[in-house]
Formats: C-alpha cells, sequence, structure tokens
C-alpha cells in the first residue's frame, strides 16, 4: 500500500515537471504537442473510486495550468477524463478485473491497453482543444491539430509503457 502511495508521487512530481519543463515547449509543426502527464491517470490502478480519480485528475490538471499559465482548461479536460476513466476500463476489459491492477501492456494485452489509452487520450484532447478554441471557426484546423496530438501522445505513453519495468514484472 505504502509502495503504490510512494509510487504514485514519484510519478506526479516526475511526469509534471517533465511535462513543463521540456514538454509544454514542444510543438511539432504547430499542431502536436505531446502531453506526457497524462500516464499519471491511465495508470492509476483498477479499483481506485472515482472520486479519487477525478481528485487526482483534477489536481495534476491544475498544477500544469498553474505552471502553463492556463486558466483551468488542463484541470477541466483531465476531470472529464478521470471521470470517464472506469466506463472505459469496464468497456475494454470487462468487470472481473483485480482490485489494485494497473493498467499495463501485461495486465490489459497490447490491443487493450492500445485502445483504453487511445480513447483516455481522444477525450482528453478534444476536451482541452475545444475549449482552447472555444469555438468551430476552424474545424479543419481543430480536428488536425487533436488528431496530430493524440497520436503523439499516444505513442508517447505507449513508448514509456514499453519501457516501464514495474509492468513487465510477473509479480505486479
Amino acid at each position: 500500500m505504502i509502495d503504490n502511495v510512494i509510487k504514485g508521487i514519484v510519478y506526479f512530481i516526475t511526469l509534471v515537471l517533465i511535462q513543463v519543463l521540456v514538454l509544454n515547449n514542444i510543438h511539432f509543426l504547430r499542431l502536436a504537442t505531446p502531453f506526457l502527464y497524462l500516464y499519471f491517470i491511465v495508470k492509476l490502478p483498477v479499483g481506485t473510486s472515482s472520486v479519487n480519480t477525478t481528485f487526482l485528475s483534477f489536481l495534476i490538471g491544475m498544477i500544469i495550468d498553474l505552471f502553463s499559465n492556463t486558466p483551468g482548461m488542463h484541470a477541466a479536460a483531465c476531470t472529464f477524463a478521470g471521470f470517464s476513466r472506469q466506463a472505459m476500463i469496464k468497456l475494454y476489459m470487462g468487470k472481473d478485473l483485480a482490485e489494485g491492477l494497473s493498467p499495463s501492456f501485461r495486465t490489459f494485452g497490447y490491443g487493450g491497453f492500445f485502445r483504453y489509452a487511445v480513447t483516455f487520450v481522444i477525450l482528453h484532447h478534444a476536451t482541452l482543444f475545444l475549449i482552447e478554441s472555444l469555438t468551430l471557426f476552424d474545424p479543419l484546423f481543430l480536428v488536425i491539430r487533436i488528431v496530430a496530438s493524440v497520436v503523439v501522445t499516444t505513442l508517447l505513453l505507449c513508448i514509456v509503457e514499453s519501457f516501464n519495468i514495474e509492468s513487465q514484472k510477473s509479480g505486479e
């Protein structure tokens, strides 16, 4: 239990620092921005209460907002995605998952984890970019930005997951 809390705090701090110091400054062709901090929410253990998931999602989004000068946009997008997370897990993995199981390639399978991550990232990015634009003035550019950022973020999440030694252990 304590190990999971410490691991969660380390994930939280590390991902926020990487996002704020490095990834917020990367914009591929002014279209795609990777949002690695979503890995924290994606990796929350199965069975985490909806209230805790929503609160932690809001918290990480608010901290990213504070450092990125984006008033509430990440907090709103993370809160919505975090609120929808449990339904996505039940949709893709069914209801018979063990409590405390952390989503990974090993526990969900490659296809299951990929579908879960892509759906989560699409919900987050669509919400974030719709809030950011506050208009449908140029819907094609908006869709291109969402798709490009979803591809880059999902690719980054899967790369980090493939190197995550904790998820590869057989004793998880």
